[in-house]
């Protein structure tokens, strides 16, 4: 082989995208996550798609440091949509919308619903915040890295938070809003409330710094 033949085979292996941490199980019973791809390289090893049977873990790893690294992400987008309102406490309400609105995706898309939640994890996860920085007494606002685990958790935060919001005053359903959701921030467009969240926090971080 010759050496140009050799650099273009690494360069195509360094391009590959990266796999995501914790899979090999099906997700509902139908969804196979192996075939699921992270197209953020930082995010790739805390999103956990490891789900056996019912994502269901009672708490278990709640009081361990970084426990929920060890949740899987639709567990923990689950539990995200039972932050408030109406749907507080009702998990296998919140489970059911989301098991039918992966579903209806599947059946609109024709492809693996879980890379659309993927997706919509990456374009819904903000680079970088602010913070304040206190100099005596005046204080003034200093752009922040975020870190992986953070930029996850703000992510699915905002992408149920998105969802709830639409069945506010509406007669749509959860399951619906979750599709609509997911559906946007997937492709990255603003009208979602996540992907405008995180436009929003990287917009004022930029001109923090």
């Amino acid at each position: 082989m010759s050496e140009a033949e050799m650099e273009q085979d690494t360069t195509t292996q360094q391009e590959e995208v990266k796999p995501i941490a914790g899979i090999g199980t099906l997700v509902f019973g139908k969804w196979d996550a192996s075939e699921v791809t992270c197209k953020d390289p930082g995010l790739a090893p805390y999103i956990n798609l490891t789900t056996v049977g019912v994502p269901h873990t009672g708490g278990r790893h709640a009081n361990a440091w970084f426990g929920k690294a060890k949740l899987s992400v639709v567990e923990r987008y689950i539990n995200k949509l039972m932050r408030t309102g109406p749907y507080t406490g009702k998990k296998q309400g919140a489970m059911k919308a989301f098991e039918t609105a992966l579903d209806s995706i599947a059946e609109k898309s024709g492809e693996n619903p879980l890379q659309t939640f993927v997706d919509a994890i990456c374009n819904g996860a903000p680079m970088e915040e602010i913070t304040r920085i206190k100099f005596g007494a005046v204080s003034q606002p200093k752009a922040v890295d975020s870190s992986p685990s953070r930029r996850l958790d703000v992510a699915l935060r905002n992408l149920a938070k998105g969802a709830q919001q639409g069945t506010h005053k509406s007669k749509r359903t959860l399951t619906s809003c979750i599709i609509n959701e997911l559906t946007k921030a997937s492709n990255g467009d603003v009208t979602s409330f996540a992907v405008s969240k995180k436009e929003e926090l990287e917009r004022i971080a930029a001109s923090a710094r």
